[in-house]
């Protein structure tokens, strides 16, 4: 075709000569559909810019305007490459131009046949294609402009003689008309176009360079469109008078007119639309259905709003058929699906739901209303087709039909959307509910869709107005087919109705009669769960967007249609559930709940009473927790939503909580005290927000607010409710050994309560209610540890709480809170049972309990009483530690150092007293680990914490107002009766705890019997019985050095071994063992006499007391041992210790002579000597070797000694004796040779 040239006689009537002229000429490109732009270049626009919309074409149309205003203003105008004269062209070549615009069609047509996929050619083929379109768009704009500018309506002609340009001026309409009907029957429907055509419509943007089929497709859309807006200005030309065609006639047979032409393409090219619709609804899910448009590409849905522009306009003008006429027509074909060569002869395309597709196309038809003429969209009235979708909808609603759920869903989704667009209609809803009221039982599921698609009972009353507000949303969710089911989706369109503006009868008055007319009491009994909620999610819908008050009063008639016996306790949960919606939704609307409240109290009593009875079996009790959790839930989210709790929320607490408290076990306990602190919490948060002066009375909500006296009075009201129905069970749980550990918290509730509302709390805790509740509940020394470190944390950092305290007088409170906190601290392991920690849920328990402990002991810290402890004691505040153990540590230390940094006896006795009414009864305290012997974290931290008071809290202990305290210490731990009856003794749990603790006692009695001035000889009696105890029994049976070294008497004197209170110690501790464990029973010695001295030698050699007393104190033992045991571990370890005294006396006597080593050898020399010569002698020679000065002294006693000894013998002189005290004497140089001498010569 591109070679094929015009035959001469084809030669346009012009002269040459204006070729040159042509190529000065620019006119604007013409419109055409176009949807592959750069969005870059448009600004992103819902239509191509390029395109009829974009360029205005279709607004001059619809406003008789010029169709190109700016084109064909020259003499001439170029058309498929050869100019033509503007005016008269189409007069006198109509025929010629139309046969050159088909020729070029043929064209683009071959080069489709002929082009191949070689990317060589790409881009000639596609400016060749794209000349060619442009040629015949060209042509067809410049036939509307001629029309528009020249055509005139055809007149009568004179018999005269007539000029043969008027005569074809006046046959053209006819001959235009002919050349438009031979052009639709040449490019023939959309629809037939080939395959490889159609896929054209999947190119959305592949560059600049496209295949022609593209050009091809897209220029049938412009032909189509064109000749509709040809035949339409044809007709507006002409002023009304029909166009006949002389040379063809219609399908019908009859005279082919321009009315009948533009009907019959505008039918066809609607089919072509509605077929392509078709093949893109059979790759649409229903969960798609909204999302998945009906158009193949962007200039189909350019030509579907310009022919619903057109087709409406033309319907008000000429009272021609609207667009929505022609659409049901089509669909009703498809619907009624009869006739199936009638249905083939319009769509080619096999439809397998049509009701379904119908939903699917009218509602996208719809939201394409919202674009104006110049493709922006308006918010404007929407004209409907309700008459039709009514038709639909009575096809959807058939029973015998067979349409499932997973259809209806997508046809009341199209629905609602097609109700957001158009205005009321009430039919919608009566049409919709006459199906529903026979299926109210239906659970509406899809099982393709798992567990979205099954039907969900709200769980709870707010999750159940959520749903009836997500009903009466204006926002609608695109997953609104996963979420919710048909009669959800038939709520929100009935929610919708009853909030359209309507100028006539509002819709409630016309809907309420069909709905109530539909229940009765056989209704109401039929009813399912799935009914019931069903139902009562229908009258929450009409109660949020209509009369609230007598939708309630006729729920409550119709549920007293309903016999109890015959529902079931979780019907019976639903419809509570349902009820407490219902005053959730009074809460919104500002009305008072007293008669639903009512209605449901009497209800939760009866329940309540039934629980509690003890001939109610488990199983019952089970069903009936499910029926009571209901009613707390229920009143937990009243009070939740309530802004100002001034609508008789009081009736909810009534009676019925006063016996079903005592029957709950532990879990359902848990539930009840969790409602319980959320409605006091909600309570006191309203109250003093309600309290408060209304500093913004200019805003709405201020003015919505009730006036402060009444917001009192039912706040007082509901205070009361709660001290009379729930106080008197959490007193009774006080005392248990396991007290949930919500009781704490709730305690706690009441307690701030109590500061907002004195007035409020029962006569028994009149006059002064808070410090009533914090002795019950913080101070009493029976509670629970746990409870107590729980309850103290919610409030004794509370501001309001500690003036309140403050107010009333109660200085005491901080001591009495500390002594609570040292009574915690102590008992924290009474109640850990055995391998607790070995259980998760023993993990758990002990690290909450811990974790709440050290958090007491966190805000204990921070009171002003505790700080100005710590000030006193020069403790940092910085040095605090929250975890209990070192946190008491520090807190002992404080009050000692308090206690000795003061001056004055009144100080010190005040603090005395303080100091006793922190530690409380300690042994009471101690008490449950000293029973059960464990465990042994309590036992160690009992021994602990008493020895840090003994040794830290000495000075105190000291006191006349401490002794008893002091007394009842050893008594119990130190000195227990056990320790004296040989066939019990002390457990060995508790003799382990003591050894480790010992030296904590051991260096606070010694100091208490120093200073004690009352009691002083007694304590230090004491102290020598506990050491005289203690010391055999950590003692090992043979000398171990890690066993020496870690006894505890031995690490009691190794803390500060110069200072004053160390040195009593050890003199003390070297006295008992002198006198307790060193004596020899005539020649035996005492057992374990190694290990003795092997701890003997350990103190002294640790030892570095300048009191020489300290050393010779236990030598005449040692020199003993030296003389009268021959067990080389004991010779060893008295040499050691001999010498070892021997060097300490010469340390500290400097040079000088040590008088009181030489009385203690003197003495020894003369009390042995004369059984034992030789073994003194061998004393004296290691001393020697050590300090010969000392035993040089001795030369007198010794020598006297062997003369009183020979004496004594009168045997004369004893050569052996005399020899070995030779061998002495001469290791002691002068005085020893001249001792030597006088022997020899006596």
């Amino acid at each position: 075709m591109e070679n094929e040239d015009f035959s001469p006689s084809l030669t346009p009537p012009i002269s040459p000569y204006i070729e040159e002229s042509l190529s000065e000429l620019s006119h604007s490109k013409p419109p055409l559909f176009c949807c592959v732009s750069d969005h870059s270049r448009d600004g992103g626009r819902l239509f191509s810019p390029d395109g009829y919309i974009g360029r205005g074409s279709l607004k001059r149309l619809l406003l008789r305007l010029d169709p190109s205003p700016t084109d064909y203003e020259t003499d001439t105008v170029d058309l498929f490459g050869f100019p033509w004269v503007t005016e008269t062209a189409l007069v006198e070549s109509t025929k010629l131009l139309f046969g050159l615009f088909r020729q070029q069609l043929h064209r683009l047509e071959n080069l489709i046949q002929s082009s191949s996929h070689d990317f060589g050619q790409a881009s000639s083929v596609h400016f060749e294609a794209e000349e060619i379109r442009k040629h015949c768009v060209t042509f067809l704009l410049y036939v509307k402009v001629f029309i528009s500018r020249y055509l005139e309506p055809s007149r009568g002609m004179d018999n005269g003689t007539v000029h043969p340009y008027e005569k074809l001026e006046a046959e053209l309409p006819s001959v235009l008309l002919e050349e438009l009907h031979a052009t639709v029957l040449y490019i023939g429907k959309l629809q037939d176009l080939p395959s490889n055509i159609h896929g054209a419509f999947s190119i959305q943007n592949q560059g600049k360079l496209l295949p022609p089929s593209w050009h091809l497709l897209h220029l049938h859309l412009d032909i189509h469109w064109s000749i509709l807006e040809i035949l339409h200005l044809l007709g507006e030309k002409m002023l009304g008078q029909v166009v006949y065609a002389h040379q063809f006639m219609n399908q019908t047979g009859e005279n082919l007119t321009n009315i009948s032409l533009f009907e019959e393409h505008c039918t066809h090219l609607l089919c072509d639309l509605v077929g392509f619709a078709i093949n893109k609804y059979t790759k649409v899910r229903p969960t798609d259905a909204l999302t998945s448009c009906h158009y193949l590409c962007n200039c189909t849905k350019e030509l579907w709003v310009m022919i619903i522009h057109l087709l409406d306009h033309r319907s008000k003008a000429s009272h021609t058929e609207f667009f929505w006429s022609y659409v049901n027509k089509l669909l009703r074909i498809l619907l009624e699906g009869t006739h199936v060569d009638k249905t083939r002869q319009h769509f080619t395309a096999h439809c397998k739901d049509p009701l379904g597709f119908s939903w699917w196309l009218v509602t996208h038809l719809a939201e394409l209303y919202q674009y104006s003429r110049n493709g922006a969209v308006e918010g404007k009235k929407v004209e409907d087709n309700w008459s039709f979708v009514e038709e639909l909808l009575k096809r959807s609603c058939d029973n015998q039909g067979g349409v499932l759920e997973e259809q209806l869903r997508m046809h009341l989704q199209c629905c609602l959307t097609l109700c957001r667009l158009w205005d009321s209609n009430v039919k919608t809803v009566t049409s919709l509910w006459e199906y529903y009221s026979k299926n109210l039982n239906n659970a509406f599921t899809i099982p393709w869709l798992g567990l979205k698609g099954l039907m969900s009972v709200s769980k709870t009353p707010f999750s159940m107005l959520e749903l009836v507000k997500s009903c009466c949303s204006e926002q609608q969710s695109p997953d609104l087919y996963r979420m919710a089911n048909s009669f959800q989706i038939f709520l929100r369109i009935v929610a919708l109705q009853m909030n359209k503006e309507t100028t006539g009868t509002h819709p409630w008055k016309q809907i309420k009669g069909r709905v109530y007319s539909k229940f009765h009491q056989r209704k109401m009994q039929e009813l399912s769960e799935a009914g019931l909620m069903n139902f009562l999610s229908l009258f929450l819908v009409l109660a949020a967007t209509a009369e609230v008050e007598d939708v309630v009063s006729r729920v409550s008639d119709l549920l007293g249609l309903l016999n109890p016996s015959s529902i079931s306790t979780t019907q019976k949960a639903l419809i509570w559930r349902g009820l407490f919606a219902f005053i959730l939704l009074y809460e919104e609307k500002g009305l008072d709940i007293g008669v639903l409240a009512d209605q449901l109290s009497v209800a939760f009593q009866q329940a309540a009473k039934e629980f509690y009875l003890k001939t109610t079996d488990n199983t019952r009790k089970l069903t009936l927790w499910t029926l009571l959790s209901t009613y707390i839930e229920g009143v937990q989210e009243v009070f939740e939503t309530s802004s100002y709790l001034h609508l008789s929320e009081e009736k909810l607490l009534n009676e019925g909580f006063v016996m079903l408290l005592p029957a709950c076990r532990e879990s359902e306990l848990h539930t009840a005290l969790g409602f319980l602190q959320t409605v006091l919490a909600r309570l006191r948060s309203v109250y003093k927000r309600s309290s408060q002066s209304l500093q913004q009375s200019h805003t709405a909500a201020a003015q919505k607010a009730p006036s402060p006296f009444v917001a009192k009075e039912r706040h007082l009201a509901i205070a009361g409710a709660l001290w009379r129905n729930f106080f008197h069970f959490l007193k009774s749980l006080r005392l248990s050994q396991t007290p949930p550990p919500q009781l704490a918290d709730t305690a706690a509730g009441f307690s701030l309560l109590a500061v907002d509302m004195p007035s409020t709390a029962p006569s028994d805790l009149q006059p002064q209610p808070l410090l009533s509740i914090m002795q019950n509940f913080g101070w009493d020394e029976m509670l629970n540890p746990q409870l107590v470190s729980r309850y103290l944390s919610h409030l004794i950092q509370n501001s309001a709480l500690v003036a309140s305290l403050s107010g009333v007088g109660s200085s005491s409170y901080q001591a009495l809170s500390v002594r609570s906190w040292f009574r915690c601290v102590l008992q924290h392991h009474i109640n850990v049972t055995p391998n607790a920690d070995q259980t998760d849920i023993g993990r758990v328990a002990g690290k909450g309990n811990a974790d709440q402990l050290s958090e007491l002991t966190r805000l204990v810290f921070k009171l002003p009483e505790m700080e100005m402890l710590l000030l006193k004691a020069q403790i940092e505040q910085s040095a605090v530690k929250v975890e209990p153990r070192p946190a008491l540590s520090l807190f002992i230390k404080a009050v000692g150092r308090a206690y000795a940094s003061l001056q004055t006896l009144a100080e010190k006795s005040a603090m005395v007293s303080k100091a006793l009414e922190y530690a409380g009864d300690i042994l009471k305290y101690i008490k449950p680990y000293l029973v059960n012997k464990g465990p042994p974290e309590g036992l160690q931290l009992s021994y602990w914490t008493v020895g840090c008071l003994v040794k830290h809290w000495a000075l105190i202990l000291a006191t006349s107002k401490a002794q008893q305290l002091l007394f009842r210490i050893i008594d119990c731990l130190l000195l227990p009766h056990a320790l004296f009856q040989q066939d019990k003794g002390i457990p060995s749990p508790m003799l382990s705890v003591l050894r480790d603790n010992l030296p904590l006692f051991l260096q606070g009695l010694s100091v208490i019997s120093t200073v004690s001035q009352t009691q002083g000889a007694y304590l230090k009696q004491q102290l020598r019985n506990i050491i005289q105890q203690y010391f055999g029994r950590f003692l090992p049976a043979s000398p171990s050095l890690s066993a020496i070294v870690n006894h505890p008497i031995l690490l009691a004197l190794c803390e500060s071994s110069s200072s004053p209170r160390t040195a009593q110690l050890r003199r003390t501790v070297l006295q008992v063992i002198t006198d307790g464990y060193m004596q020899f029973k005539g020649h035996a010695p005492p057992p374990r006499l190694a290990s003795i001295l092997s701890f003997l030698h350990e103190v002294l050699r640790r030892s570095d007391d300048s009191d020489l007393t300290s050393y010779t104190e236990p030598l005449p033992a040692v020199l003993k041992c030296l003389v009268l045991v021959n067990e080389p571990q004991v010779k060893r370890l008295s040499t050691e210790t001999l010498q070892l005294v021997v060097e300490h006396c010469q340390a500290v006597a400097r040079g000088g002579p040590c008088t009181q080593l030489s009385s203690v050898l003197r003495q020894f020399v003369e009390e042995h000597m004369g059984v034992y010569d030789l073994q003194v002698y061998n004393v004296l020679e290691i001393v020697a070797v050590l300090e010969q000065s000392i035993v040089i002294g001795l030369i007198p006693t010794t020598s006297r000694c062997l003369r009183d000894t020979e004496h004594k013998r009168g045997l004369g002189k004893n050569t052996s004796q005399r020899n070995a005290y030779k061998r002495l004497l001469s290791h002691l140089g002068d005085e020893g040779q001249a001792e030597i001498l006088n022997l020899d010569n006596e």
